[in-house]
């Protein structure tokens, strides 16, 4: 099989499987301990198909699907090693984790593309040639950086008095919600530019190496974040959640399906611009059709759930939905497995 039916396929039957999953849990236990475990899992898989190729030595060797199996395996034994880790450090190891732990755990994930991705893996592959200790040295990177922008950034003042309030949430400048959509947006920025194959960075040579690349690509998720955030949210008076669950997650996973599921082949024929444009606007067309889907099936699944203030327990179920479960098995399949058993060779 082959592209686009490669990734049609391939991610019509993720999302079935991906949904399947969420309906054994209720809702409690699907927005706790087991969104939190999934979000544990991500920054591993994300250093593991980034900085390990998905192929480090020790699976070199084998076929599919054995490759995948040991892949898998590995990446489950990594989350539920680092998932009571990160419950102790931000959560005071309460369990089932609440808002605060799981905002730590969903904000690592863009820490982690942004090493891996934006930053190529700099600098932790100046230590040796071993991409193996560079995967683990920018994985425990992504976390300690991380902390640190939790702690400097994230202001929990407004939880005071409730029930999942911790006394040691951190009092940063800015409101918590706020924070954490800006820097998933951030995110959606990052493969906004993925879509132009970064064009029109790749017009200077001298951009296109590390340091310089980490920190022209980083300013400008920043600044594109930012305009999004004052656009919905301060010109609009859009609530934060409603942007992260119909504008920035969508976004996120239509990119995912253009650029891994069908492995950025919809307009190979086009050059950039003209392919970017294109990219975008179905990664944005299909991220809101799954949306309105997961919408429709979300009462199925998992019961009827209320939107907006004061739990937010629609807009939670959405976001993890997606990205939490979705987009891992997504990548699960496509990079792991390399497709199989759909596709011999990819």
């Amino acid at each position: 099989m082959k592209q686009p039916w490669l990734g049609l396929v391939a991610s019509a039957i993720t999302i079935v499987v991906a949904l399947a999953f969420i309906s054994l849990f209720d809702f409690p236990t699907f927005a706790g301990p087991v969104a939190f475990y999934m979000l544990c899992t991500i920054p591993f898989q994300v250093m593991a198909v980034v900085i390990w190729g998905a192929n480090p030595s020790f699976v070199a060797k084998l076929s599919q699907p054995a490759k995948g199996l040991v892949l898998l395996l590995v990446t489950l034994v990594a989350g539920a090693i680092i998932d009571p880790i990160a419950l102790r450090v931000v959560g005071e190891g309460i369990s089932p984790p609440g808002p605060i732990p799981s905002h730590f755990a969903v904000i690592v994930v863009p820490t982690t593309f942004w090493l891996a991705i934006m930053w190529g893996g700099w600098p932790f592959n100046l230590f040796g040639n071993d991409p193996k200790l560079a995967g683990v040295l920018l994985l425990a990177g992504a976390y300690v950086l991380t902390w640190i922008i939790f702690r400097v950034f994230f202001n929990y003042e407004f939880m005071q008095g409730a029930p999942v309030y911790l006394a040691s949430a951190p009092h940063g400048l800015f409101n918590a919600v706020s924070s954490l959509v800006f820097y998933v947006t951030a995110l959606a920025v990052m493969f906004l530019v993925l879509c132009f194959d970064l064009w029109p960075l790749t017009k200077a040579p001298s951009v296109m190496q590390q340091p310089a690349l980490g920190i022209v690509w980083t300013i400008i998720c920043a600044a594109g974040a930012w305009v999004v955030m004052q656009v919905t949210v301060s010109a609009m008076g859009m609530d934060p959640m409603v942007v992260l669950t119909r504008v920035t997650a969508p976004f996120i996973f239509g990119s995912i399906l253009v650029l891994n599921m069908f492995q950025n082949t919809l307009f190979a024929k086009f050059a950039q611009p003209v392919k970017g444009v294109l990219n975008a606007v179905t990664a944005a067309v299909l991220g809101l059709a799954l949306f309105l889907v997961y919408c429709l099936v979300a009462p199925v699944v998992s019961g009827q759930l209320t939107s907006g203030p004061p739990a937010y327990d629609f807009e939670i179920w959405i976001a993890n939905a997606l990205l939490s479960v979705t987009f891992p098995f997504l990548i699960f399949l496509a990079a792991y497995f390399a497709y199989w058993p759909l596709a011999k060779r990819t």
